[in-house]
């Protein structure tokens, strides 16, 4: 499981928000440590279907989990 934040400086306050922004294909950033790719820029095309995805929003205070459909 992965865990996104918002790119850019920009950040949510519903988890609705973070996934509609997701979806749409907006950037977001990357946290895994066991990945090559820690801390780069990626979308949802960046993920395959049935691949879990946490997202941290509310100055990273919450997360809401998203199934890659």
């Amino acid at each position: 499981m992965a865990t996104l934040t918002p790119a850019y400086g920009r950040d949510y306050k519903s988890a609705a928000a973070a996934i509609k922004d997701l979806i749409e294909g907006k950037d977001f950033v990357l946290h895994d440590i066991t990945s090559r790719w820690d801390g780069s820029y990626c979308t949802i095309s960046d993920f395959n279907p049935g691949d879990k995805l946490t997202i941290r929003y509310s100055d990273n205070r919450k997360c809401t989990i998203y199934n890659v459909k």
